[in-house]
């Protein structure tokens, strides 16, 4: 998608439906084969610990794969355009093994699962793909520094860093009912934005795509879930995210949308990366701070509403990061146009 145009605006259209339908009717099939499987964990956050389906993501994944596979028979048959190939089939193939990591971690469990180094070591090949073909711009503006032309360093180094550091940092942030996929749902919607600002209209396109399977996952995933994301949803969303940083050259707007998740990455390494995200609940179901000390973003916000309500539930600490999220993206939009 090169441009706006009628056929491809009836083009993106029907892409994005593909994405919500293909998404809503993978997610339904998958929450009945993951209990048929007994691939389930259980709702932390809840008195009554129920099973959920587990790896969810998977099913997101399948139908954003599907909506790429779209994206390439419309444009090379319909469209008769061949532009962005190399660089669609190197954020396919990214994604791809983020996801087959992800899964590889939710089958094994999140108590027996790849866990610190090994999720970090595992993730590197993931930038394979971006790095090999020498894809996004080696040249980068640095705060009080001005555009330095990093060459092949960008793409052996910088290019590695980005996509491991988004794949594991995006992972930090969960284990409440419509958390990752909301967080996540906003970040796409905020690069949607900054793609058809910057006129990048194919990078739009992917990113609305991923936004409306998310959507449709959220619909069994939304509170009380019948379906956990897990690592597969994670660690394909934190590599889009590196994708979209490096091929659309808006490294500092990706960080700057990162920024709850960084500040997660300094409160879990108070901890040493031992604390979990998960509250704990009284005998009613409200929650409460798990430690003496602040070892992550949803124990602060548990804190910050205790100040201002007595009781808070799990739809509130979502509501509330889901609000704070917004506001990052809004604060990145408006720092793009002026």
């Amino acid at each position: 998608m090169d441009g706006i145009t009628i056929g491809n605006i009836v083009f993106g259209l029907l892409y994005v439906c593909i994405s919500f339908f293909a998404s809503f009717m993978l997610t339904k099939a998958w929450i009945n084969l993951a209990k048929a499987n007994k691939l389930v964990g259980f709702d932390m956050n809840k008195q009554t610990k129920h099973e959920v389906a587990e790896a969810g993501g998977v099913a997101v994944f399948i139908a954003f794969l599907l909506s790429l596979f779209v994206y390439f028979f419309l444009k090379t048959f319909i469209l008769k355009s061949v532009t962005h190939f190399v660089e669609v089939l190197a954020l396919t193939v990214t994604v791809t093994l983020a996801c087959f990591i992800g899964f590889i971690d939710d089958v094994l469990g999140w108590k027996k699962g790849l866990g610190g180094w090994k999720k970090l070591v595992t993730t590197i090949p993931i930038a394979i793909p971006l790095a090999v073909l020498r894809l996004g711009n080696t040249t980068m503006s640095i705060p009080f520094i001005g555009p330095v032309n990093f060459g092949i360093a960008y793409s052996l180094v910088i290019v590695p860093l980005l996509v491991v550091g988004f794949t594991n940092g995006f992972n930090l942030l969960a284990g409440y009912n419509g958390l990752e996929a909301g967080l996540a749902s906003i970040i796409m919607l905020g690069f949607s934005f900054i793609f058809v600002y910057t006129k990048q209209y194919w990078l739009a396109l992917i990113a609305l795509a991923m936004f409306f399977s998310l959507l449709a996952f959220l619909i069994f995933n939304k509170y009380p879930s019948k379906v956990f994301p897990g690592d597969s949803l994670t660690f394909t969303v934190g590599s889009l995210i590196a994708c979209f940083a490096i091929l659309g050259n808006v490294e500092k707007l990706a960080l700057f949308m990162f920024i709850p998740f960084v500040i997660e990455g300094f409160l879990k390494a108070r901890s040493k990366f031992k604390a979990e995200n998960f509250a704990k609940l009284d005998k009613q179901g409200y929650l409460h701070e798990p430690y003496k000390y602040i070892y992550s973003v949803t124990h602060a916000t548990i804190k910050l509403l205790k100040s201002i309500k007595n009781r808070v539930t799990e739809q509130d600490v979502v509501a509330f990061l889901l609000l704070l999220q917004f506001v990052v993206v809004i604060c990145v939009a408006v720092w793009l146009i002026i």
